[in-house]
């Protein structure tokens, strides 16, 4: 049990305040009696913010402070990191999909990272804890059954541009630890498709697969394998892997089990919410029908390349390291589902 009176007098910057992973860690830092700064790229998203912790039951008071940054910029990141402990940089450039050139993501992305580090170094913090993702580990590589471990890294020569830029500002943070980070620690959370309970109208890409099956939106499952984790087992690996000698200088793979096939989504939604679920269609959808909606839809395109592509992960070394424990991809996607449901988000 984390004695919250200790950690009162430790600030912590989590950047991008308002997205869905970085609100579920401000929620367990302000429970576990940290106060903490978060960056935002536009000061009106304060009160969604603060509503998104409200619906969790958490009124954050003083103990939450905001500060105006931008991954683009230099502007207020020297002020961001003023007084902090510790940095979760969860914030990462939203992907687009009609760029002219794969560089708008991945410029953004590699520079940002390196303005959280350098400022992040210059006032002295302990460690970043960098958000990265499973696109920098299993893309590109020859089709395998056995599950992708933290060795692994997306051969960016083969991946699309998002997972390309997610790899290539991993890497530049793990360089600049090794070059110029001084005294600065780093540690990397990995997380599987991101599901769990939605708290407001922010949430992770992954979300839309399950209000897409929910609203009857996919005509059917594309034959698709992905590994799921629940937002709170992330925030609470983000935890761990801030205050954990252990973790230094590791990146952890987030998932709660085994991957499993779209089809067993469709399959778990109806399974647990009867009537709620009437619209999700749990049959498999031919490979060729994707690859006609792929002409037309930058989306599904994107998507196309994971047909019939096994993509287990493992979580071992969180588990064994760390004593992380995370809840199973069917309670994940569940408390997806409820939460949509409740604040009628469908």
């Amino acid at each position: 049990m984390m004695n919250t009176d200790l950690n009162a007098d430790k600030l912590v910057l989590v950047t991008g305040g308002a997205g869905f992973i970085a609100v579920h860690c401000i929620l367990q830092l302000l429970t576990a009696g940290y106060r903490v700064r978060t960056t935002l790229r536009d000061l009106n998203r304060e009160t969604t913010v603060r509503s998104m912790l409200h619906e969790a039951g958490v009124e954050a008071g003083e103990r939450l402070m905001f500060i105006q940054t931008d991954l683009s910029g230099d502007a207020n990141w020297d002020k961001a990191v003023k007084d902090c402990t510790y940095v979760l940089h969860v914030a990462s450039p939203t992907p687009k999909l009609n760029f002219k050139h794969e560089d708008e993501m991945i410029i953004p992305a590699r520079d940002g990272v390196l303005r959280v580090l350098r400022a992040s170094r210059d006032a002295g913090v302990l460690r970043v804890v960098l958000t990265s993702a499973i696109g920098a580990i299993v893309y590109g590589h020859p089709k395998q059954t056995a599950p992708y471990d933290e060795t692994d890294w997306t051969d960016t020569t083969h991946a699309p541009a998002y997972q390309k830029s997610k790899t290539l500002a991993e890497q530049a943070a793990w360089e600049f630890i090794a070059r110029e980070g001084g005294s600065l620690e780093l540690s990397v959370v990995n997380p599987a498709a991101v599901m769990g309970p939605v708290l407001g109208p922010d949430y992770s890409h992954s979300i839309y697969l399950v209000k897409n099956l929910l609203t009857g939106k996919m005509a059917g499952c594309p034959r698709i394998n992905a590994c799921f984790v629940d937002v709170r087992d992330v925030a609470d690996l983000h935890l761990k892997a801030m205050i954990d000698p252990k973790a230094k200088g590791e990146r952890f793979i987030a998932t709660g089990g085994e991957s499993i096939w779209l089809r067993e989504v469709a399959k778990i939604l109806k399974a647990n919410l009867g009537d709620k679920a009437k619209k999700v269609k749990a049959n498999q959808l031919p490979n060729i029908l994707l690859r006609i909606a792929a002409l037309k839809d930058p989306m599904v395109k994107s998507m196309v390349p994971l047909l019939g592509i096994p993509m287990n992960l493992t979580s071992a070394k969180a588990i064994n390291l760390l004593g992380w424990s995370p809840r199973t991809a069917e309670e994940a996607i569940v408390a997806s589902a409820k939460s949509l449901i409740r604040l009628n988000l469908l």
